[in-house]
């Protein structure tokens, strides 16, 4: 068994199960932290067990909460935008969720001697979240160097640079179960299609065949 650990973020979704799966190609030894923080998409929560069990990884369910809510995934009375220009920042949009998400896994990391943190971040086809952008990884990695002990755990972001398609072809060839994935922000029981996480998907699905 590698001795070589991480700690992958795990959504559910298409990106994080993919990057779940390449970080076990490159040998890690992977612990996936699945975050359930008041999600309308609650949905995704399973898909995210299911996936770390085909994996065979060890994962935890963090159960955080987040009153002040400020996005439409955290308020239920808010609608969740559909069909829109992927231009701006969206009501989705969590306020500093991946600096939450990432300051667990660092605590983590640091606790189990991790050398590196796996995020399924993506900055071409993506909402406009502006934490999934280059210059908010680079800024992290600065934490990690000035405010840890252990200094070096490396953020590691495999996908940022690449299309939906890209993620897909990756995805087939690292045999992700894709069945098993869910992206539809609204949560019900089957995707509804036209909100972006739905859209995005479906363009990188289109992308590939």
């Amino acid at each position: 068994m590698s001795t070589k650990k991480a700690v992958a973020l795990l959504s559910g979704g298409l990106d994080s199960s993919t990057v779940l799966y390449l970080a076990k190609r490159q040998g890690f030894q992977c612990l996936a932290l699945i975050f359930d923080y008041g999600q309308r998409h609650r949905r995704e929560l399973r898909s995210a067990v299911a996936v770390a069990k085909r994996a065979k990884i060890r994962y935890q369910i963090l159960k955080i909460n987040m009153p002040w809510r400020g996005s439409s995934l955290l308020d239920l009375k808010a609608k969740i935008p559909v069909k829109r220009k992927f231009v701006g920042i969206p009501s989705t949009y969590v306020p500093a969720r991946n600096t939450i998400f990432l300051s667990f896994a660092l605590s983590c990391a640091e606790a189990i001697g991790a050398k590196a943190i796996f995020i399924g971040a993506n900055a071409i086809d993506f909402s406009g979240y502006p934490d999934c952008r280059p210059e908010f990884f680079k800024a992290f990695q600065k934490v990690i160097e000035t405010g840890t002990k252990a200094k070096k755990i490396k953020i590691e972001a495999p996908l940022l640079y690449l299309s939906k398609a890209q993620i897909v072809k990756l995805a087939r060839k690292l045999k992700v179960p894709l069945d098993l994935t869910w992206s539809c922000y609204k949560g019900g029981k089957k995707p509804c299609g036209v909100c972006d996480a739905c859209r995005l998907r479906e363009k990188g699905m289109e992308g590939v065949e």
